[in-house]
C-alpha cells in the first residue's frame, strides 16, 4: 500500500509535469540534465555570418602576463596560470591598449572554438535595446512592456516598463535556481518560449527592489522580437551589430523552437573570445566604432554608472554588473564563470570563458580582473 501510494504520486507528479512544461521540455531536461558550454549543439539556432571584412586587434603578445600574482578569493598572490589551470578555464583573453597581450586556451578549445556565453547574453540584449532605441523602434525606456505584449495586460503588466526589466525590478515572480521542476530551468530548455513568458505572473508591484531573474530578460526580448515588426532579432543583430563590427567568426542564437522560434537571448548566444571581446571594444569606446556609432554613448555611459534609484541595486544596470562603487570598471556575466570585462581607466578588456568557476563567485572573478588590469598600467 505504501510502495503503492508513492509510485501513483511520482506517477501524478510526472503527469502534470508534462502536461504543464511540454513533452519537448521534459524531454530536453531529463537527457540533458546540467548546462554546459557547449550546448549550442542541442538547441535549434540561427546563426549570424562572419562580417565580409573582419576586424583583428593586432597582436603583442607577453607570455609572461601568465606569471602575474593575481587576487581572487581565498587565492592571493597566486600565478595567473595557477588559477586559470585549476579553474578548467577554456578561455583567457587580455587587450591592453587595442592590443592582444596575452591568450591562453585549454581543454580542447582555440581562438577559433565558439562558447556559450550564458547570461553574458543579457548584456548583449541591453546593447541590442539600446540601438532598437536609437531607431526608434521602441519609444521609451519608461514605455509600459505591454505597448509590445498586450497579452499581460489582464495580468497587471502595464505598471511594468522597458526600464524595470532592464533593471530586473519588474517584480515577476521568478525563482532562479537548478529546481528541474522551476521555472528557470523549464525557460532555458522550453520549445514554447513565448509561451511560457506569457504565463508569467506578477509577485509584487514592480520598482520595488532588484532581483536577479532572468524572466526580466526574456519578456524583454519579446518586447524586442515584436518591436522589430517581422525581423528576427538575429537579423537585426547581424545588420546592427554584427557586421560593422567586423565579427570573425560565425555566432549562433539558440532558439526554442524551429521554425520560427523566438532567440534565447537571456542566455544563449554563442561565439568566440575574441568576437566577444569586440563587445568590451565597443564599450570603451562609448558605443562608437571605428567611426560608426553603434548605440548611444549616453546609452553606455547610463549602463556603467551605479544607480539605486527606484529600488535599482547600484551594480546592476542595464544588464551590465558595476565591479566598484568607486571604480569605473564593469562587466557582463554568466554562468559557470564566462565573463567579459572592461577597465575603462587601464584601457583594458579581458574575456574569461569556462566549464567551471572552481568555487570563485562573480565578485572573486571581478577581483581577479581588477588585480591583473591595475598591473598591466
Amino acid at each position: 500500500m505504501f510502495y503503492g501510494i508513492i509510485i501513483l504520486s511520482l506517477l501524478m507528479i510526472s503527469i502534470w509535469w508534462v502536461f504543464s512544461a511540454g513533452p519537448t521540455t521534459v524531454s530536453r531536461i531529463l537527457r540533458y540534465n546540467f548546462s554546459d558550454i557547449d550546448d549550442a549543439r542541442i538547441f535549434p539556432r540561427r546563426s549570424l555570418s562572419p562580417a565580409p571584412r573582419p576586424f583583428r586587434f593586432r597582436e603583442q603578445m607577453k607570455p609572461e602576463i601568465a606569471a602575474i600574482p593575481v587576487q581572487a578569493g581565498r587565492h592571493t598572490d597566486v600565478p595567473l596560470s595557477s588559477v586559470l589551470r585549476n579553474s578548467e578555464t577554456t578561455a583567457f583573453l587580455v587587450i591592453k591598449d587595442d592590443i592582444v597581450r596575452f591568450d591562453q586556451y585549454d581543454h580542447g578549445y582555440d581562438r577559433a572554438t565558439p562558447s556559450l556565453s550564458f547570461s553574458m547574453a543579457k548584456s548583449v540584449l541591453s546593447l541590442l535595446v539600446g540601438c532598437a532605441f536609437d531607431d526608434r523602434l521602441l519609444r521609451s525606456i519608461d514605455q509600459p512592456v505591454t505597448e509590445l505584449v498586450p497579452e499581460l495586460n489582464t495580468k497587471g503588466f502595464s505598471s511594468v516598463t522597458l526600464r524595470h526589466l532592464l533593471q530586473m525590478t519588474s517584480g515577476i515572480d521568478y525563482a532562479e535556481n537548478d529546481n528541474p521542476f522551476g521555472l528557470h530551468v523549464r525557460f532555458y530548455y522550453t520549445d514554447h518560449l513565448e509561451t511560457e513568458i506569457l504565463k508569467c505572473e506578477l509577485a509584487e508591484p514592480p520598482g520595488r527592489w532588484f532581483q536577479y531573474k532572468s524572466a526580466d530578460a526574456f519578456l524583454l526580448t519579446l518586447a524586442l522580437h515584436r518591436a522589430l515588426g517581422g525581423r528576427s532579432i538575429t537579423e537585426y543583430m547581424q545588420d546592427r551589430v554584427w557586421t560593422p563590427m567586423g565579427m570573425e567568426h560565425a555566432g549562433v542564437w539558440s532558439l526554442d523552437h524551429e521554425p520560427g522560434g523566438l532567440e534565447k537571448t537571456g542566455c544563449c548566444l554563442t561565439a568566440t573570445a575574441r568576437d566577444f571581446a569586440k563587445f568590451g571594444r565597443l564599450y570603451l569606446q562609448k558605443g562608437q566604432w571605428d567611426g560608426q556609432q553603434i548605440v548611444s554613448a549616453d546609452w553606455v555611459s547610463v549602463s556603467t554608472k551605479p544607480d539605486a534609484s527606484s529600488g535599482s541595486a547600484w551594480d546592476y544596470q542595464r544588464m551590465w554588473w558595476l565591479v566598484v562603487k568607486d571604480r569605473t570598471d564593469f562587466l557582463a556575466g554568466g554562468h559557470l564563470g564566462q565573463f567579459l570585462y572592461i577597465n575603462p581607466s587601464a584601457n583594458v578588456v579581458i574575456v574569461r570563458l569556462g566549464k567551471s568557476r572552481e568555487g570563485l563567485s562573480r565578485a572573486d572573478w571581478a577581483q581577479l580582473f581588477v588585480s591583473l588590469s591595475e598591473q598591466l598600467r
